[in-house]
């Protein structure tokens, strides 16, 4: 038989272009009729809020209410500067709002990306191109090696197919496609798994070729269905944005109720209801601590910046507290755990002995073992899609550099006989051009197989069989590797008719990266338990599993989980490490059952199959060197260098900010108390008023703010990383930090009110008083942030610990307060008299002696606020 002649079952190599089709397809008037019943090949984009809409759902915030009627009731006493002051602040925490919100998910935009842009179908029997957007259910599509499926389709036509689903399924070896007329009559339509029919969008075909019909397009496909959980399924609000919210809530109710008690006081008994509105005001402005989520957003993003800066994206910068607080990390295995590429690690001839390829990383082979490594090589194709192939080449090209057959231009590649269902072998033929009668068939695939063809005996084939297990136990994938010369020009039918001599075993891995072992330790030392789920078989899950330092003892395969209902699944989790044969819709499983008993779940993934276990965790932590858009898209923080090692600096820091937000949190409720308190002491007993809203917005909104960029700054803990998770359910304001934080305000507000009061027994002028106890109060802040820098440090250690930020807060205290003395506008702004040396000495002194009296205090409290 020559190669002119050659059977069926034999490939040429460039296949050969069919004249005619035999599937005609649509006609472009049944095509167009579809695509108007049932819409384009995308996705819907998911509806987003406006911004006007936005701007309405901040101005219903209590304290820009507050800030707004300030500004009208300044207007309405022709005070236009403090009318025009407020309404600033009251517009600028709305611009800032409305750009954060704007910022919506982009998930569904991201999974329409991930279609070819352009497919190849056949319509009315000619094969033209279109956009992909444009393929509509019932279109048959041509596929080759290198394209992008369209759409989901069921294969008419196959040539050697193999596809790429590690979009869908996350694992990166290709799995083989054969007609739907060679498969089984029940066979199950889903991603994944070998000899199946059925091709689905977004997919990417890796070698041979074929013709399908389009079975689903847009939202009915596979990828589809992922987007249409995603939009469906709402992200759960972070934590500490509940707990603020619940806190500012009781405390605007707090406020406005003794605010209207204030107004009817002044009103009744001193006359001027304007005046006794703004009284209100800023009576409720004091009492309102608008700064909480002010100060939450600052310490998100600072954080996120910070953290960007160890190449980690936080896209919801909430997340990062709420990983601090992580007690589950499910983590995909390929791509997250490993590095999702292909590696040769191992070389076994045919007389038993092995050459691991990393215990000798520059030298070229040994002889026999080259021979292995070489044929393995030209049984592959010349320009390699599949990543077992693009193994091979990487290792011919980087370790057989004296071998000369691999670019020996008297060699040519005639013809393959690809894999076939029952045959999983596939031989190249190479072929002299010196001698046309002399060729080199190079096989490999399935060990098993390829020692059928090598005709082995029995005691060889055992022999053979314990080889694959022992390598396989190590979490290889195996193939084995034969070749045979030909003198002939005429070819036998099958790989069968050669007489192959068979050279050995290649092992072929995914290998672990290298920083997860560390970065396991760090989460077990931190409390954290590490899960990993993959679609992977559970000897390999085993293996990876064992080579990043987790417990292998506990096992579940996907059938299993098929098994258990979800409180048998809520108890089997509580157990179990390692999830092996794992669908999509059981990763979003696993992740509930994990949120019922009440962990706070991190999950890491790179895959389409991810994004709904991303989404639906506490927080998502997507891949980003390999991940796709949409895992990126669905998920809260993006590791752009895809080091494993970096969950754990983000846990760090989660804790870190975590940290610092109590102290920021404890250091506003004390600041608050002396506002406050100053605020209603006038209102109770009749005395000149000191404070207006303008007073208390320029406190609230410039002077706090700036002074908790110090906490944000402060550096972790000793012990941060060595305790366990914070639990979940407990609260950020605990009692021991109110009752903190109102022991600081309380002996702050005593001096404060003792200054006020003597001042105006010694008859100072009202501004004058109003100037003193302003800077008293503005340096007793300051001492407040030295308080607070550490709950466990002594004042020694918090006033020489580094932190750029404090000196910037002294600098801009100091000027504020400058400005405010020798700047006339604000003077007048303000209604500030002169300050005397002897008046600002007592100003130093107050702030100076609330530092001390607490430091001695503090110790009572550590314990407390540390627990």
């Amino acid at each position: 038989m020559t190669l002119a002649d050659s059977p069926p079952e034999r490939v040429d190599m460039p296949p050969p272009i069919a004249t005619a089709d035999p599937f005609p397809g649509l006609s472009e008037a049944e095509a167009q009729a579809r695509l108007i019943a049932e819409g384009f090949n995308e996705l819907p984009r998911s509806t987003q809020r406006t911004p006007v809409r936005i701007a309405f759902e901040v101005i219903r915030e209590p304290m820009l209410a507050l800030l707004f009627g300030g500004g009208v009731v300044y207007l309405l006493l022709g005070n236009l500067e403090e009318a025009l002051i407020l309404l600033a602040f009251a517009t600028m925490s709305i611009g800032i709002t409305i750009i954060q919100e704007t910022r919506t998910e982009r998930v569904l935009e991201a999974l329409r990306d991930l279609t070819s842009p352009r497919a190849l179908v056949i319509r009315a029997g000619e094969r033209k191109r279109i956009a992909g957007r444009e393929v509509v259910r019932g279109d048959v599509v041509v596929l080759g090696e290198g394209d992008r499926v369209p759409a989901d389709a069921t294969l008419l036509q196959s040539q050697d197919l193999q596809s790429d689903e590690s979009l869908l399924t996350g694992e990166s070896v290709p799995v083989r496609k054969i007609a739907v007329d060679s498969a089984s009559p029940l066979t199950e339509r889903r991603p994944g798994g070998d000899d199946l029919p059925f091709i689905f969008s977004g997919s990417l075909i890796v070698r041979g070729s074929g013709i399908g019909e389009v079975s689903a397009t847009g939202p009915r496909s596979e990828i589809g269905k992922i987007g249409h959980s995603l939009s469906s399924m709402e992200t759960e609000p972070p934590r500490l944005q509940v707990q603020m919210r619940r806190v500012v809530r009781i405390f605007a109710m707090v406020g406005g109720a003794v605010s209207v008690v204030a107004v009817l006081l002044y009103g009744l008994l001193r006359g001027g209801w304007l005046d006794a509105v703004l009284a209100g005001i800023a009576l409720g402005m004091s009492m309102l601590p608008e700064e909480f989520p002010v100060v939450l957003t600052i310490f998100m993003a600072m954080g996120a910046w910070r953290i960007s800066q160890a190449r980690v994206l936080t896209r919801r910068a909430a997340a990062i507290e709420t990983l601090g607080s992580a007690t589950i990390l499910c983590t995909d295995k390929t791509g997250t755990l490993t590095e999702n590429r292909m590696t040769i690690a191992e070389l076994r001839t045919a007389d038993g002995k092995s050459f691991r390829i990393a215990d000798k990383p520059v030298a070229d082979l040994p002889a026999a073992f080259a021979d292995l490594a070489e044929t393995g090589v030209l049984a592959s194709t010349e320009i390699p899609f599949d990543p077992m192939e693009i193994a091979f080449h990487k290792l011919g090209k980087e370790r057989l550099s004296k071998r000369k057959i691999l670019d020996n231009l008297d060699w040519q590649l005639v013809c393959a006989y690809p894999l076939r269902p029952g045959l999983l072998a596939m031989s190249n033929v190479w072929q002299s051009t010196g001698g046309k009668d002399k060729s080199l068939i190079a096989a490999k695939g399935a060990p098993e197989t390829i020692g059928a063809l090598c005709h082995l005996n029995a005691k060889d084939l055992k022999a053979l069989q314990g080889s694959v297990e022992a390598m396989a136990a190590e979490g290889l994938r195996v193939l084995g590797v034969a070749r045979v010369f030909h003198r002939s020009d005429a070819l036998p039918e099958t790989q069968h008719d050669f007489k192959f001599e068979f050279l050995g075993l290649v092992g072929l891995t995914d290998p672990l990266r290298a920083s997860v072992p560390d970065a396991v330790n760090d989460c077990r030392s931190a409390g954290i338990r590490v899960m990993m789920i993959t679609g992977d078989y559970p000897a390999t899950a085993e293996v990876i599993a064992r080579q990043a330092g987790l417990d292998t003892e506990s096992v579940v395969t996907g059938s299993e989980m098929q098994s258990l209902n979800d409180e048998e699944l809520a108890l089997r989790v509580k157990t179990a490490t390692v999830f092996a044969r794992i669908m999509p819709e059981q990763k979003l499983r696993i992740v509930t059952a994990l949120k019922s008993n009440g962990d706070i779940v991190a999950m890491t993934g790179d895959g389409v199959n991810d994004a709904p276990s991303l989404k639906a965790a506490n927080i998502g932590i997507a891949m980003g060197g390999r991940g796709t858009d949409v895992a990126r898209e669905a998920s809260a923080i993006v590791l752009l260098d895809d080091d494993f090692g970096s969950i754990v600096k983000a846990v760090r820091l989660g804790r870190r900010i975590f940290d610092n937000l109590r102290k920021a949190m404890g250091f506003i409720i004390a600041v608050h108390v002396p506002i406050a308190g100053l605020s209603l002491l006038p209102l109770l007993f009749g005395l000149p008023i000191l404070f207006g809203p303008i007073h208390i917005a320029f406190l609230e909104m410039v002077i706090d703010p700036v002074c908790s960029l110090v906490f944000e700054a402060e550096t972790e803990e000793d012990d941060v990383m060595r305790r366990p998770p914070r639990n979940p359910d407990a609260p950020l304001f605990s009692g021991a930090l109110i009752g903190w934080g109102l022991v600081q305000g309380t002996l702050a507000f005593a001096f404060l009110a003792g200054i006020y009061l003597v001042a105006l027994k010694q008859g100072m002028a009202e501004n004058e008083i109003r100037a003193l106890t302003f800077f008293s109060l503005v340096l007793t802040i300051v001492g407040l942030i030295f308080v607070n820098r550490s709950f466990s440090a002594s004042l020694m250690t918090a006033i020489i610990r580094p932190n750029r930020s404090l000196i910037f807060v002294v600098v801009v205290v100091a000027s504020t307060l400058g400005g405010t003395l020798l700047w006339p506008f604000a003077t007048s702004l303000f209604r500030f008299g002169p300050l005397h040396l002897n008046d600002l000495a007592v100003t130093f002194a107050a702030g100076f002696a609330v530092l001390a009296c607490l430091e001695l205090l503090k110790p009572l409290w550590r314990r407390h606020l540390k627990a």
